[in-house]
């Protein structure tokens, strides 16, 4: 299966052709058959599914509504005097836009269009301008409303809301350790970005009513996301409700302001099926690998082979971990968490590991995964969402927010309270 996706095959075709002529061998033809049809059907009907367009919707409607201006705005307004306080800001209003969007690519993506430019006209170094976006959007994959978290929650059977309570903590602590690299790299190399009176000559003229009043208008971004997870925390509503019911308020909010046209309400909603149909094709491919893995008894027989081999658990943590951080270079997330699962999660239960903790630091080493060269999913939408800015200087700009990541996962490990929190 590795091969057919070295080749070039998408994930999902190549889990499913895999697993389709596994099951056919071991079962014979009819009833190998029988189990690659019925099964995908049986999975994806799942009513825990549907939470995973709702979030999508609720980003593009968020995107139309016009948050991530106003947010950027706001925080650059409050953090503009920080050294590289432009690459703080953004990295704070990704954080926000990341909680009502759940999608790393179009945090990425929007922010390319929305804070580079104000970056570069300030004289920022390309490369950190650029490694800011990039690094910026992986934050959709850890805070909350995450797809990559849902699916996770949804492949090992736990509990969705849980998941999506425990990656609170965690998502601000990496946003508050990304926001550390654009400070300590402008007081290394004070080139690399401009003094914040430079920035914002008229700053002086900023008071602080105009702070608050900036705040107001980030209200909704915060207001979205405390009804969510509230209504997930308390149990007032399922993940799948509270995406809708977000969703549904972001676009009130949206055709309240006269920021949403017919068109682009009709754009949100094909963007949502595109990337639901794709999300899904990939887990309805991947599930039919997975059946012929479970009937092949793979799984059992490696957890069992790992549980015998005398090393710390901490050991075979760390091995498995860099397994991820190498996959991470050659696959998209979702792909490498529905091939690798199988195998991984009956020995992280073996080692005796909580399966929510393993959850988000899984989803830590996907969001460096979207960072690594040479795939880094994020670097080659910033690349391509900017002419200018050669893909060489977004890997370039990325490397310090790797230490980043590196501290936040050992912070997660030597202190695994951290996630169970909330």
């Amino acid at each position: 299966m590795l091969v057919l996706v070295v080749l070039g095959l998408e994930v999902y075709i190549a889990g499913a052709l895999v697993g389709i002529v596994g099951l056919m061998a071991m079962r014979g033809w009819s009833v190998g058959a029988a189990i690659s049809g019925l099964t995908p059907h049986a999975e994806i009907v799942h009513y825990g599914l549907s939470v995973v367009p709702m979030f999508i919707l609720l980003g593009y409607f968020a995107q139309r509504a016009n948050i991530i201006g106003e947010a950027f705005h706001a925080f650059r307004l409050w953090l503009a005097w920080l050294p590289g306080g432009l690459a703080v800001a953004t990295i704070f209003s990704a954080a926000g836009f990341s909680a009502v969007s759940g999608s790393s690519t179009a945090t990425a993506a929007v922010f390319s269009r929305v804070a580079i430019p104000e970056m570069l006209k300030s004289g920022y170094a390309k490369s950190l301008a650029s490694g800011t976006v990039a690094a910026s959007g992986t934050l959709a994959a850890l805070i909350p409303p995450s797809a990559i978290l849902v699916l996770y929650a949804l492949i090992v059977e736990e509990s969705v809301g849980r998941l999506l309570i425990a990656a609170v903590v965690p998502g601000l602590l990496t946003a508050l350790a990304y926001a550390l690299v654009p400070i300590t790299w402008a007081l290394l190399y004070p080139n690399s970005s401009p003094p914040a009176r430079q920035i914002m000559p008229d700053e002086a003229r900023i008071t602080w009513g105009d702070r608050f009043l900036a705040i107001r208008g980030v209200a909704s971004i915060f207001g979205t996301v405390v009804l969510i997870l509230s209504g997930i925390y308390f149990g007032w509503m399922t993940p799948t409700e509270s995406g809708a019911v977000g969703a549904f308020l972001i676009l009130v909010l949206a055709i309240f302001r006269k920021q949403m046209t017919f068109q682009g309400f009709r754009e949100a909603l094909r963007e949502t099926v595109s990337i639901t149909v794709m999300i899904f094709s990939i887990v309805w491919g991947v599930i039919i690998f997975v059946r012929f893995l479970g009937y092949a008894g793979l799984p059992e027989e490696l957890s069992t082979w790992i549980g015998g081999i005398e090393a710390p658990r901490i050991v075979i943590l760390l091995g498995i971990l860099l397994i991820y951080l190498v996959l991470g270079m050659f696959m998209d997330a979702i792909g490498m968490m529905m091939l690798t699962l199988p195998f991984v999660y009956p020995t992280i239960i073996t080692l005796g590991y909580d399966p929510i903790w393993f959850g988000i630091v899984l989803v830590k080493m996907v969001e460096v995964g979207l960072m690594t060269p040479p795939i880094g999913m994020n670097c080659f939408i910033v690349a391509a969402a900017r002419d200018d800015i050669p893909l060489q200087t977004v890997f370039k700009g990325i490397t310090p927010f790797f230490v980043a990541d590196g501290f936040i996962i050992a912070l997660l490990i030597l202190a695994p309270d951290i996630v169970a929190l909330l």
